[in-house]
């Protein structure tokens, strides 16, 4: 379960770092989840009010053209390790005994959906004249936080819905595929 967990954290910090630190420094807080030292330090009321504020500036950056994109550039380096902090310190005895499996694990999933998210944004910026930019963010912070409740309250549900998102990767590449082929 706690890798589930993790898992499931790491992912939507592709697309906003500071959401499911968020969500996780909460669970500390209030009991919902007992994280080992030191990665019990993220519930206290200081590092919650600090990844707040971040969260605020990142809300608002993101939802502003050509904005955004710079905040891309700059959370190139801070969503990937924010998914491997969500990720080592959700993941309880499997990031006690292979820490750097469950970092790498971090990295690269949230280091995944950042590059699909911030390879994406631009196209939609200039499809739409730069109106889709609050529309995708908003959209992007939803799953973020819906992905976030759902791996710390349920995280059975984080394999359904990886196994959901393969199938339906599966399918639209494979539609591709074969829409090049009869071109």
């Amino acid at each position: 379960m706690d890798v589930l967990t993790a898992i499931g954290l790491a992912l939507p910090a592709g697309l906003n770092a500071y959401i499911p630190l968020l969500g996780l420094a909460v669970a500390e807080r209030f009991g919902v989840i007992e994280l080992a030292s030191p990665w019990s330090a993220i519930g206290e009321w200081w590092a919650i009010a600090l990844v707040s504020v971040l969260l605020g500036v990142e809300i608002l950056a993101d939802k502003v053209p050509a904005v955004d994109h710079v905040n891309d550039v700059l959370q190139t380096f801070v969503r990937p390790a924010a998914g491997a902090v969500v990720a080592v310190a959700a993941s309880g005895q499997a990031g006690e005994n292979y820490p750097f499996v469950m970092v790498a694990l971090g990295l690269v999933l949230a280091g995944g959906v950042h590059a699909a998210k911030a390879s994406a944004r631009p196209v939609v910026n200039a499809t739409t004249g730069g109106a889709g930019a609050p529309v995708a963010s908003a959209i992007e912070d939803v799953v973020a936080v819906a992905s976030t409740a759902l791996a710390i309250l349920v995280p059975t549900m984080v394999l359904a819905l990886l196994v959901l998102f393969a199938w339906a990767w599966w399918r639209f590449y494979r539609r591709r595929r074969i829409a090049r082929a009869g071109v």
